[in-house]
C-alpha cells in the first residue's frame, strides 16, 4: 500500500469521533443500562461504533480517489456497510422489528453480491466447484449470518474490536506473504479505524460499539472475504479460519439453543465467551485469550492454507475442531443456571 499516511489519519479520526460520540451519548443519556442478561455492571455510553463507520468510509473514498481499490469493491463495501450501520443506529436509538432488520440485512447482502458478481468458484480438495445461483444464495446467508454473529459476539469490553483488528491484520499479511494481486489496503484501513475506537473500548470500556458498529464490521469483513475469494479461492478459506473464534462460538451457541426450541432472537448470556468472563471474573482475560488464539493458532493455519500448502477445507476443519472443543468446555449454548 502506497498510502501509509492514511492509516494514522484514519485511526486518529476514529479516536476523535469516538470521544465526541461518548460526550454526545452522555449528554443525551444514551446509556447501556446493566440488566440480568448483561456482561457489564456499570451504565455505559453506546453507539461508539459510528466512529469506525465514518472514518473507514472516508478512508475508503480516498482509496477510490487514488485508484488503490477497484470501484466495484468500494461500492459493495460502502453501500452495504452504510446501510447496515444506519439500520443499527436506528435500532440503537429505538427499536426496529426483527423481520425488518432481517429484510435490510438480506438487501445489503444482495447489494454486495451484485457488485462482486456473486460467489466465485471454490476449490474443495483440489476440485473447483461453481454452485451458480445456489452459491449466491448461500453467500447471502453467509453475509447475513456473519453480520448477526458479530453483533452477538460484541458482549465484552474490547472483544469485537480485538477480533476485527486480528482478522484484518491477518488478511493483510496473507496478501503480502502470498504475493496476492490485492495489497490489503482496505483491511489495513479497517484495522486502523477499529484501533482508534479500541482506545476507548479497552476494559473497562468507556463506550460500547453498539449495533451500528458491530453489524457494520460483520458485513464489511464478509464482503472483504468474498472479494478475496475472487482474487484466489484459497484466500476465502483463510478468511474463514481467521474468523474462527466468532464463527464457532456463535454457531455452536445457536445450534444448541435451537435444539431446545428456544427463541433465538431473545437476549441471553450463554455464549462461551460470556461464560468464560463470568468464570474469570472480568473481561480482560477473555479478550486477551481471543487475541492469543487468533495470533498463535488461527493465523499460522490461515497462512498455510493461503500459500496453497494445505487444502482449504482440511485447514478449516483443523482450525475449528479445537475451537468447538473450547466452546463446549465453556458451555456455549447451555441453559443459564446459577453456576457460571
Amino acid at each position: 500500500m502506497s498510502l501509509w499516511w492514511l492509516l494514522p489519519v484514519v485511526a486518529g479520526l476514529s479516536w476523535l469521533l469516538t470521544g465526541a460520540l461518548r460526550r454526545y451519548a452522555l449528554a443525551r443519556s444514551l446509556l447501556d443500562i446493566p440488566n440480568a442478561r448483561s456482561s457489564h455492571s456499570v451504565p455505559t455510553p453506546r453507539g461508539g461504533g459510528v466512529a469506525i463507520v465514518l472514518s473507514f468510509l472516508l478512508g475508503l473514498a480516498v482509496l477510490g480517489w487514488m485508484q488503490a481499490l477497484p470501484w466495484a469493491a468500494i461500492w459493495a463495501l460502502a453501500g452495504a456497510g452504510a446501510a447496515i450501520a444506519m439500520l443499527g443506529f436506528l435500532d440503537d436509538h429505538g427499536h426496529i422489528a426483527a423481520r425488518w432488520r432481517l429484510l435490510g440485512h438480506f438487501a445489503a447482502a444482495a447489494w454486495v453480491l451484485f457488485w462482486l458478481h456473486g460467489l466465485p468458484p471454490l476449490v474443495v480438495w483440489g476440485t473447483a466447484w461453481d454452485a451458480g445461483w445456489l452459491g449466491d444464495l448461500l453467500a447471502a446467508v453467509y453475509l447475513v449470518w456473519l453480520l448477526n454473529l458479530y453483533n452477538f459476539m460484541d458482549g465484552l469490553d474490547g472483544i469485537a474490536s480485538v477480533e476485527g483488528i486480528c482478522v484484518c491484520l491477518g488478511a493483510a499479511l496473507l496478501c503480502a506473504l502470498t504475493e496476492s494481486v490485492a495489497d490489503g489496503s482496505a483491511e489495513l484501513l479497517l484495522a486502523s479505524a477499529i484501533a482508534g475506537f479500541l482506545f476507548w473500548n479497552v476494559p473497562p470500556a468507556r463506550i460500547f460499539m453498539g449495533d451500528a458498529g458491530s453489524g457494520f464490521l460483520g458485513i464489511v469483513l464478509g464482503t472483504l472475504s468474498l472479494q478475496a475469494a475472487w482474487v484466489a479461492p484459497e484466500l476465502f478459506w483463510s478468511w474463514l479460519i481467521l474468523l474462527g473464534v466468532f464463527v464457532v462460538d456463535a454457531t455452536v451457541t445457536l445450534l444448541r439453543r435451537l435444539s431446545r426450541a428456544e427463541k433465538i432472537y431473545l437476549a441471553h448470556r450463554s455464549h462461551a465467551y460470556q461464560y468464560a468472563s463470568r468464570r474469570y471474573g472480568c473481561h480482560l482475560p477473555v479478550t486477551l485469550g481471543v487475541a492469543a488464539i487468533n495470533l498463535i493458532w488461527l493465523l499460522p493455519l490461515a497462512l498455510w492454507v493461503g500459500s496453497g500448502r494445505l487444502d482449504g477445507l482440511s485447514g478449516l476443519l483443523i482450525a475449528y475442531l479445537p475451537l468447538a472443543y473450547l466452546a463446549l468446555k465453556f458451555r456455549a449454548g447451555e441453559p443459564e443456571t446459577g453456576r457460571a
